[in-house]
């Protein structure tokens, strides 16, 4: 908030820049956007439609408005045409007078116009330049390619020349393995016209310096402008406090800096540990007792650093918030759309609640998208979801011509001054991969991107790669967010020069992107033995539900190798890596539907194989990001939510594996279960064990109860079952171990874990019978079953997410799940239409024989 007068602009038109006919425009938004809106392309997202629109990138386009100066702002002694974001290569004129050009899409760009405008009847006109036809001379100029794996040129008729990495733009517009290619162009954030007289608030950040439980020592950096000299006071206020500082300003911008101390400071806490509380500071430049201009932000005090001290393994890698180390559960997040304005502020609420609700704590904020809308961070404030935030480069090797490196550093600076109050963001990193990718040090490592290249023309792509991610990007951070850690590239094991700097998944230090599940068809199982300190990524595909996948293909369509299925499966292996790997651990599916729910199903266990045994290595892991959160359109791919938001089975398997306290199985020895139970919770945890062996008609053969005593923020392996002594004959492909941790009298956690391959059970038709209620928790529905139902599927004709599901369900054992509507993220009373709620299980989708 400020006291900086501003007008918007509306009534906007585009066209192509060779055309005569000028079209309504939607401002913020983008060509792409627009052209769909108007009905001159198709669906991009429907079928084939990606290669229709590819001719889009290839022309100039302008964008205009008239507009008038409303007197109140007319009058004011500076005006400042303001652009939040211009997509990319742009030339802004105001009554045909060129004002400025902008060649990075991160930037903020603005122009002093006072001397061009009148009050009535102006021209604001922005002319797009190709980003292709713009980019094209430097791959020439250059005379050798850079790498860039992810660049889909051969989508875009431009066989091998890959030019993403000379534009300072979204690097996931031009392709990857999960999203299109759609190279847009356009305005995509606001325009104004800001106008001021005598004194502006430029920026207000309250850098942290000393955080702790029993005070706070802060101070307030503000960025003041004035156009004379003058005697002032600055005022900072928060939570009924006040601080001041006069001081004589030239004319011209200053930084003032005010001292706040604040006694027993409420601390910003991440989701699961505490609240998440902000304080509002505003800041003032008083004329006497008159605040001439004003200025407020959020924040949340705490203490944040990465912590990696040296240890027998190696060297830890973890978040310590307040003093307590946190070990980080979540996911990588990707832009939310391929035309980033179709966001909504719902779709963002969406995607952070699901966090929250899946007990999560952290997200990545991935190097190939973008730097999140407000919104975005002020969510993830809100809920206690920490953030890690990458600078946006990722699998590209760039430029460091000095042009490059200017552009790059004043997009750094613009973000990191735009996003530094936020509590959430507790590191920023250079890049996604690109360390490891090149391998610098290592003479056949990586992915075989230096055999391109001659010795001389390494060290200069190499030097360029330092110029960015060692030499500018940290000067950044430290100058323009002090307290905050800066780590190069995930991953990487830490700058030592040599070889022992990349990152592999047996690395000790460092993070780890493990990738041998998935890319190299290794078992699931190999996630219990490729554990680090810290997984950054790694993941599993599976396929929308029916119901989406609808939304981009028709019946005929429904086929793995069909047009359709592979336009819309952007990794080249992907839908043969599905099979292979439910080969390996499903029962057959009956139809390409079912193929569908097995695929989720798929991607689920391995996800949680995946997070539980990073969560039983606490603390030597303290950390596990699967990749992906979310999508970019309707796609197979390695998402726990499909572009419509609706939650596949990843996402419920992973809010019951990221439960602040965790019962887990490691079953990967072939005659003994050890059963864990781990705690994220600052509190002990005490309570017992409940373990019975129980067919999977019901009955209850053997029962056995464990007394649990877990210290705070630990894991403990509880104790060791032997195959042979606890199954006593029962046939091991109807049997099962039913694992409930009961805590003050009340069983709140519940495992299952089966002594063969999920493909080997003997499943039955189950007969489900489902049943609502209301009680002081609410409207729910209650199911039981008559044998043993596994993965418990229920789908919803109203768009929500269920408390629980994919869950499975014994008999004796009913399961209440509640239904919470998107409409309002309201709970939603799913009795009053039975039918609005189906229900399957497993045995429903596969084949018998």
């Amino acid at each position: 908030m400020s006291t900086k007068l501003s007008q918007r602009f509306e009534n906007w038109t585009f066209k192509a820049s060779e055309d005569q006919e000028w079209m309504p425009a939607q401002v913020p938004g983008c060509v792409h956007t627009d052209l769909l809106r108007l009905g001159k392309i198709p669906d991009p997202f429907y079928g084939t439609n990606e290669k229709e629109v590819q001719w889009i990138d290839k022309k100039d386009w302008e964008y205009r408005t008239t507009f008038d100066i409303e007197s109140f702002l007319y009058t004011q002694e500076h005006l400042e045409l303001v652009f939040d974001g211009l997509d990319t290569y742009a030339d802004v004129y105001v009554n045909d007078t060129h004002v400025l050009s902008a060649d990075n899409m991160f930037r903020v760009w603005k122009a002093d116009v006072k001397a061009l405008v009148k009050e009535q009847g102006n021209m604001l006109r922005i002319h797009f330049r190709s980003p292709i036809q713009e980019d094209l001379p430097k791959l020439e100029k250059l005379g050798y390619a850079l790498p860039a794996s992810n660049d889909q040129s051969e989508v875009g008729g431009l066989g091998d020349k890959r030019v993403s990495i000379f534009a300072r733009k979204a690097p996931y517009h031009y392709g990857w393995d999960w999203g299109p290619r759609f190279v847009t162009s356009g305005i995509w954030r606001e325009v104004r016209l800001e106008g001021w007289t005598d004194v502006k608030i430029n920026d207000l950040f309250i850098r942290q310096n000393e955080v702790n439980a029993t005070s706070a020592q802060v101070t307030a950096v503000v960025e003041v402008e004035t156009s004379q000299p003058i005697d002032t006071v600055i005022r900072i206020g928060a939570d009924g406090q006040r601080w001041e500082k006069a001081v004589s300003l030239q004319s011209g911008s200053h930084t003032v800096e005010v001292t706040i101390p604040i006694q027993n400071p409420k601390l910003w806490w991440s989701r699961g540990l505490g609240e998440a509380y902000r304080y509002t500071f505003a800041a003032e430049v008083l004329q006497g007792e008159r605040a001439v201009a004003t200025h407020e932000v959020k924040t949340g005090l705490r203490s944040i650093r990465l912590v990696r001290d040296s240890d027998e393994a190696g060297a830890s890698f973890y978040f310590e918030l307040n003093g307590v180390a946190v070990f980080a559960k979540g996911a990588n997040h990707i832009p939310n759309d391929s035309f980033i304005t179709e966001v909504t502020r719902e779709r963002y609420m969406h995607e952070i609640i699901s966090a929250a609700e899946s007990n999560m704590n952290m997200l990545r904020v991935w190097g190939g998208g973008f730097y999140e809308e407000d919104v975005f961070y002020d969510l993830c404030d809100e809920y206690g979801i920490m953030v890690w935030q990458d600078f946006m480069f990722a699998c590209s090797m760039y430029p460091g011509d000095e042009a490059f490196l200017n552009s790059v550093r004043h997009e750094a600076i613009d973000n990191v001054k735009r996003l530094r109050n936020h509590p959430s963001i507790v590191l920023w990193c250079g890049n996604n991969e690109i360390d490891s990718a090149w391998a610098h040090y290592i003479e056949n490592g990586g992915w075989g991107w230096k055999k391109d290249y001659n010795a001389e023309q390494r060290e200069r792509i190499w030097a360029d790669y330092e110029a960015i991610f060692h030499d500018l990007l940290p000067e950044v951070v430290e100058a323009y967010a002090p307290g905050i850690d800066y780590w190069p590239s995930s991953p990487i094991v830490s700058l030592t020069g040599d070889e022992k700097q990349h990152a592999h998944p047996s690395t000790s230090e460092g993070d780890i992107h493990y990738w041998g599940v998935w890319h190299n068809v290794e078992p699931f199982e190999n996630y219990n033995i490729y554990v680090g300190r810290f997984m950054s990524e790694y993941g599993f595909q599976s396929f929308p539900e029916y119901k989406s996948v609808r939304t981009y293909a028709e019946e005929e369509d429904l086929a793995l190798e069909s047009e359709v299925m592979l336009a819309h499966q952007k990794n080249g292996a992907g839908n043969r890596l599905i099979k292979q790997y439910m080969d390996m651990y499903l029962h057959e599916p009956k139809d390409f539907p079912s193929f569908l729910y097995m695929s989720q199903v798929l991607q689920a266990e391995a996800m949680k194989t995946a997070i539980e045994a990073h969560r039983r290595r606490k603390p030597y892991c303290m950390g596990t990001l699967y990749w992906q959160m979310n999508d970019c359109w309707p796609v197979a791919s390695w998402a726990g939510m499909d572009y419509l938001g609706r939650w596949k089975a990843l996402q419920y398997y992973a809010k019951r594996s990221f439960n602040d306290v965790l019962v887990s199985v490691d079953g990967t020895k072939e005659d003994v279960t050890d059963i864990y139970v781990v705690s994220d919770l600052l509190k002990k945890v005490e309570g017992e064990l409940q373990v019975q062996l129980i067919g999977f008609d019901g009955t209850v053969h053997w029962e056995e109860i464990f007394a649990v005593n877990v210290a705070p923020n630990a894991g403990e392996k509880l104790l060791s079952l032997r195959h042979a002594d606890w199954l006593e004959g029962h046939d091991a492909t109807t049997t099962l171990l039913r694992l409930a941790l009961r805590q003050e009298g009340v069983t709140d956690i519940v495992q299952e874990h089966y002594f063969v391959p999920a493909k080997e059970l003997a499943l039955k038709p189950a007969s489900i019978k489902v049943s609502g209620g209301g009680d002081e928790d609410g409207v729910h529905l209650v199911l039981e079953s008559d044998v043993l139902a596994k993965q418990v599927w229920m789908s919803s004709e109203v768009e929500g997410v269920f408390s629980d599901n994919f869950f499975d369900l014994i008999p004796g054992f009913p399961v209440k799940v509640k239904f919470i509507s998107r409409e309002g993220l309201q709970q939603a009373d799913v009795n009053s239409n039975p039918g609005a709620v189906e229900v399957r299980s497993m045995a429903d989708f596969i084949r018998v024989n």
